[in-house]
């Protein structure tokens, strides 16, 4: 369960690149040059497909909103033609986890049971992470990777996505007080309690880079774009 769970973003468009020249992931997340970091962000774009790159932007921009605008098969939509695909971009992880969300589809009784998710997404404590990730795990296909990837688009400014490849970057700086409960992570198998790990200290750097930057600008979301290409 955990390989169909678990988040493949788009696979890479070209080689494999460093953070940054001769730069190791322990390095970067030292460095206190805010030049590093955003060349860092950018480089994420690099790994987007340009057959993915207008669903990436797309969502990169989620208005919140518009998620309110919508009724339930709105709801199932976005979920089946957006999010998914933008979650599992593998044709396979892509048709096995649709097709438990299509489950849904087969009466209005269900797809009142998925708005009321959306529901609870909407009006959820953002700084409860445990309990967020609680609120958009029942959905049919998500595990607690694709649960964080739905809250991270949702509220980049809290929450990053938790997903393998973030962990694959982070258990390689031995400087983190989390580093032993990293070492335990199974990367394609993350549970709830990984998740919360892992978004705490996607929250604490973004924190962290906005002090040394005297910036604003750092999200959580933005810090995970960074380690994903960093993990590849």
């Amino acid at each position: 369960m955990g390989a169909i769970l678990n988040k493949l973003r788009p696979e890479p468009a070209r080689e494999h690149l460093p953070p940054t020249a001769n730069q190791t992931v322990s390095n970067l997340w030292a460095s206190t040059d805010p030049n590093e970091w955003d060349d860092a962000l950018e480089r994420y774009w690099m790994f987007v497909r340009p057959e993915n790159l207008a669903l990436e932007r797309s969502l990169d921009a989620l208005d919140l909103d518009r998620l309110r605008r919508l009724d339930a098969r709105g709801w199932y939509d976005f979920l089946h033609d957006e999010y998914f695909r933008w979650k599992y971009t593998a044709p396979n992880r892509y048709a096995t986890t649709t097709s438990l969300l299509r489950g849904y589809a087969r009466d209005e009784h269900s797809l009142d049971d998925l708005d009321q998710v959306r529901q609870r997404l909407l009006t959820l404590d953002t700084d409860d992470i445990r309990s967020a990730l609680g609120a958009a795990r029942p959905i049919s296909g998500l595990g607690p990777s694709g649960a964080s990837g739905l809250l991270a688009l949702m509220y980049p400014h809290k929450f990053g996505t938790a997903d393998q490849f973030v962990v694959k970057a982070l258990k390689q700086i031995d400087s983190l007080p989390e580093a032993s409960a990293l070492g335990r992570m199974k990367p394609e198998g993350l549970t709830i309690l990984d998740g919360v790990v892992i978004i705490e200290i996607l929250r604490r750097k973004a924190a962290e880079n906005n002090r040394l930057f005297n910036s604003d600008s750092w999200t959580p979301r933005k810090i995970d774009k960074v380690l994903w290409t960093c993990g590849r």
